[in-house]
């Protein structure tokens, strides 16, 4: 199984929109990403699940379209969620997920999926960008890869 863990696109601040929509470089950015992994890595995921903030429905929007993916919003994916719940949500699942959400949450449930520590920080974030970790036959989680619009060569 794939759990593919995206940080939601940039954001506008506080003082120009209290939402915090995404700006248009942030829009822009996701869907450059999730044209690249439709159209070059083949990323197929059946089910994007996203905070509820403006800024992640947004981006699981985007993303949705790029990928043919269903969207919606899902528990447990705000900032200072316990990341242990979304280990424990992941172990009744079979079948792949991206999560769209926040920090410290995404680097905090990134580390105790691979190293079993959320206070070990083991991976750093980008707006945008997506890291994906898969499951092995004996439940242990393993970075696959991961990418950021930084890494886009635009055309």
């Amino acid at each position: 199984m794939h759990v593919y863990l995206v940080q939601h696109g940039e954001a506008v601040s506080k003082e120009e929109n209290p939402d915090r929509p995404l700006s248009e470089k942030g829009a822009s950015d996701v869907r450059e990403v999730g044209d690249f992994l439709y159209r070059h890595a083949r990323l197929l995921v059946p089910e994007i699940l996203h905070s509820g903030k403006l800024r992640a429905a947004e981006t699981a929007e985007l993303l949705a379209r790029c990928l043919n993916a269903v969207y919606d919003t899902g528990p447990d994916l705000h900032p200072n969620d316990d990341p242990g719940l979304w280990s424990e949500h992941l172990s009744a699942r079979n079948r792949d997920v991206m999560l769209v959400g926040h920090l410290p949450h995404l680097e905090r449930l990134t580390s105790l999926l691979l190293c079993g520590d959320a206070d070990r920080r083991v991976v750093t974030f980008r707006n945008a960008g997506v890291v994906c970790l898969e499951q092995d036959e004996e439940n242990a989680w393993h970075l696959n890869w991961a990418f950021t619009p930084i890494l886009w060569v635009p055309k």
